[in-house]
């Protein structure tokens, strides 16, 4: 690519590594214990790679996230085992002491389960969950398919829950019905359709913010609508758009209830020839980025 000292590129903003950092990165390549087959781990590679094609200013805010510090962490080695697990929440640990938003680059959606415990701690009582997710995570063992059963497990109380873009045909009577007895609050996809963004996103802070540690927020990137996430194995036609996971980006980083927030479910090895699916990942981190910077 040719260099233009007046365009930044947001790659060479992730690189500055920062000491004091004021949003925290690091990839979490997870994927053995995928439901379906996938390439994730290939993915937090691919998304620092893709922010080469975007630069680091927001037009419509008029702000550039290049004023804000930056620490990328690197890469958990091995973190589909339970050690490898403790390993991701040692680091998330680690990040989350030292800024004020601390974001993860999956990696498959087990990562939710590792990541929240190490921002949180061992005490998830007064934590708060939001997700974007076509599914509800609250399958038995452990899987892509379960952190969010496993939170609770841990003790986030499932009342501080909050699910938005919950599809149809995605999830089975069981496993919803378990979210109804647990109290999570379900936001499906339909509701999208009549409601704004920003009235979802209020209502889903008011719900997990109740605690006083704080929110993290889990972008499962198969919420959106197959169009345009093919690098998404169990994305569905009919999810959400790029834009409203952008718009949903933007709101977590600017919510100072928000502490943490991950980006899941890309196959970097299985997207479109464009590269659709893992810039629009890329993009969730520079929106939540600039929501930081608008805070």
């Amino acid at each position: 690519m040719s260099e233009d000292a007046l365009w930044p590129r947001a790659a060479t903003w992730l690189q500055s590594n920062s000491s004091n950092a004021d949003i925290s990165v690091f990839g979490v390549p997870a994927h053995k214990t995928s439901i379906s087959r996938t390439g994730a781990h290939k993915t937090p590679a691919a998304i620092r790679k893709a922010l080469l094609r975007f630069s680091t200013y927001n037009a419509t805010r008029r702000l550039d996230i290049a004023s804000l510090k930056v620490k990328d962490h690197g890469d958990v080695k091995s973190p589909d085992s339970l050690e490898g697990e403790q390993r991701t929440s040692s680091l998330a640990s680690l990040a989350a002491a030292k800024s004020p938003l601390t974001v993860a680059l999956g990696g498959d959606n087990s990562i939710t389960f590792a990541v929240a415990r190490g921002v949180f701690g061992a005490d998830l009582s007064n934590a708060g969950l939001i997700t974007l997710d076509a599914h509800h995570d609250l399958r038995d063992g452990i899987s892509n398919g379960s952190p969010v059963r496993r939170l609770i497990e841990a003790g986030l109380n499932p009342k501080r829950i909050v699910q938005i873009g919950i599809a149809d045909f995605s999830n089975s009577p069981a496993y919803a019905e378990r979210a109804h007895e647990l109290g999570i609050r379900v936001i499906a996809r339909s509701e999208l359709r009549r409601r704004s963004v920003e009235d979802i996103w209020a209502e889903a802070v008011s719900i997990a913010g109740a605690g006083t540690a704080g929110v993290h927020v889990d972008f499962d990137v198969d919420v959106c609508d197959r169009a345009v996430v093919p690098g998404c194995p169990a994305a569905a036609p009919g999810g959400i758009s790029a834009d409203e996971l952008r718009q949903f980006a933007y709101l977590a980083g600017w919510s100072k209830l928000v502490k943490s927030i991950d980006i899941t479910e890309v196959d970097a090895t299985a997207d479109a020839a464009d590269g659709r699916t893992v810039r629009l990942a890329a993009l969730v981190l520079l929106e939540a980025a600039a929501g930081l910077a608008s805070r």
